[in-house]
């Protein structure tokens, strides 16, 4: 009998998977367990495993498209067995991947002014994200192309839409009258990634949501500097590298026990300021982007306890071995732009944090101290924080903590 394999749930609040790579095509052999397909959820590639020992008779979901808890996936059975209709259709044959069916929806809501006309075209189900986000953007649905399975319309689709659009309005009015827009010069296309999109889409959909402002203070690294000299080596005795990433992020606890408002969230409720003090670590992964693993109850951890997460998280970030769970629940975001040179930056807020803090390269400049010139080692910190949650003066209440923490190290 053949055995249907379904997208797994693969952590908490993981609702849709990316299918990225079939490690297996129709008509392979596969033993139960091993590596069946690859997928991709917030920038994490897990693996899933066949369910059964077989022949893979049929592929579901192609590479690129998306696909939700409890959808089918492929079908694993013996060579020549036959599949029906039936098969094909979404189900469950273990009560932990019990498929889940929505009523498709064939119109939004007639709720709002902003409401895109209703046209004759079967849209399929519209998740009520997406709903929302057309109907603020006053999105016609029927002229979205959707990518994900069979054709429906995802979130993405629809702020690539709206993008589109904006795009192609500002270039209306900037082209002169009597000029027609040129053609596209020859070139080489380069195919977006997953990772890309996931990446394209996100920065979109916070531009579009927060106000963005940004401060920037100069902080003095020496007493950090002499601290991570005397400890380096006793810390590396601990298995453990000493950067200088552990002490912004201790610092950042220190600013956001201080001033809690910044460990928050907007709703349309009210200020949601969280419990726990959950920090994203931006980490590159070269020419593929960057993702932010998560480092949990943050506020708990020592410097050493701090600088091991680090180093860990880091490392299984760049060699792709994190767990989905591992990129979600931040309420916090540190991100070190300055390991390629750079002094100032304009981080994007990573949603629905508070804010963002960038940190520049670490140089050696000449500084006023008690009215006398003195070198010392400098960093430019740049806070990006939502003007909706945070004002200027307490943006830099936040700031001047962390600086002062810094500046401090004991």
């Amino acid at each position: 009998m053949a055995t249907k394999v379904f997208v797994p749930r693969l952590g908490e609040g993981v609702d849709e998977v990316t299918v990225t790579k079939w490690l297996k095509q129709e008509g392979d052999s596969i033993k139960e367990l091993e590596p069946l397909l690859e997928v991709n959820t917030d920038k994490v590639d897990t693996e899933i495993p066949a369910p059964a020992t077989g022949t893979v008779l049929k592929i579901i979901t192609q590479e690129g498209i998306a696909a939700k808890v409890g959808e089918l996936l492929a079908i694993i059975g013996q060579p020549g067995e036959s599949i029906d209709s039936g098969q094909l259709a979404v189900g469950s044959s273990a009560s932990s991947q019990k498929a889940t069916t929505t009523p498709a929806v064939q119109a939004l809501p007639q709720t709002t002014n902003h409401q895109p006309p209703a046209t004759n075209r079967d849209l399929g189900f519209i998740s009520p994200v997406v709903a929302k986000i057309a109907a603020e953007h006053g999105v016609d649905l029927s002229q979205v192309n959707g990518s994900g399975l069979n054709g429906r319309i995802t979130k993405n689709d629809v702020l690539a839409f709206v993008e589109g659009k904006r795009s192609q309005v500002t270039s209306q009015k900037t082209q002169p009258a009597n000029l027609q827009p040129s053609n596209l010069q020859p070139g080489t296309l380069i195919k977006h990634t997953t990772i890309r999109k996931q990446i394209a889409a996100h920065m979109v959909e916070s531009k579009h949501t927060s106000p963005h402002v940004l401060t920037v203070m100069e902080a003095d690294m020496s007493h950090v500097a002499k601290h991570r000299a005397a400890n380096k080596a006793a810390f590396e005795r601990d298995g453990v590298n000493l950067t200088f990433t552990a002490y912004f992020l201790s610092a950042i606890v220190a600013g956001l026990k201080a001033y809690p408002q910044t460990n928050s969230s907007w709703t349309d409720e009210g200020l949601l300021v969280h419990k726990n003090i959950n920090l994203g670590m931006a980490v590159s992964l070269s020419e593929e982007g960057l993702i932010v693993p998560v480092i949990k109850n943050a506020d708990n951890l020592s410097l050493l306890a701090m600088a091991r997460t680090v180093n860990d998280l880091a490392n299984r970030a760049r060699n792709k071995k994190l767990q989905p769970d591992e990129v979600k629940g931040g309420t916090f975001t540190l991100t070190n732009h300055g390991v390629s040179g750079s002094l100032f930056a304009f981080p994007v807020i990573n949603q629905p944090q508070a804010g963002i803090l960038g940190v520049g390269a670490m140089q050696k400049r000449v500084v006023v101290i008690d009215d006398a010139i003195a070198i010392r080692p400098m960093v430019y910190m740049s806070f990006v924080f939502d003007h909706r949650i945070l004002d200027g003066a307490s943006a830099d209440w936040f700031l001047a903590k962390v600086k002062e923490t810094l500046e401090n190290w004991a």
